[in-house]
């Protein structure tokens, strides 16, 4: 069982991801989202962390992409389970609470600036499933 179990936000505009840089714990790149509440579904953890961690956004058109588990990013000794959903954005995200900036992250982009969720385990299932650009992150 992973030590965390997180819900989080795919969403691509012109070819590239929405990610998040935290404030503390890790300068690696995450998916917009967080931690579920006890009681609370993974939707529901997704339009009030998008909220917060992203200012006066309403998120939409969730469609549920599976989950995965891996190493916690800046937490080698920990895992995460995330609950990954597409999903679209309504409103112009920016950088709230926890969170120092977004990143808009392409194929050209580091992939040594991602979280290890993301690094090896979702984006190249995603490639696989055809959802991200083959040649891509």
């Amino acid at each position: 069982m992973a030590d965390y179990h997180k819900a989080g936000l795919l969403h691509l505009k012109d070819g590239r991801v929405l990610l998040c840089r935290k404030k503390h714990t890790t300068s690696l790149l995450i998916l917009p989202g967080g931690t579920l509440e006890p009681g609370e579904t993974a939707e529901e953890c997704l339009r009030r962390e998008c909220r917060e961690e992203l200012g006066e956004v309403e998120v939409s058109n969730l469609r549920y992409l599976g989950d995965y588990e891996s190493s916690a990013a800046g937490q080698d000794d920990k895992t995460v389970k995330i609950e990954l959903y597409a999903g679209e954005l309504e409103g112009t995200p920016a950088a709230h609470s926890e969170i120092q900036d977004l990143v808009w992250f392409g194929p050209r982009d580091d992939a040594a600036l991602l979280a290890p969720s993301l690094r090896n385990v979702i984006f190249p299932d995603l490639r696989r499933r055809g959802l991200l650009a083959p040649t891509s992150y």
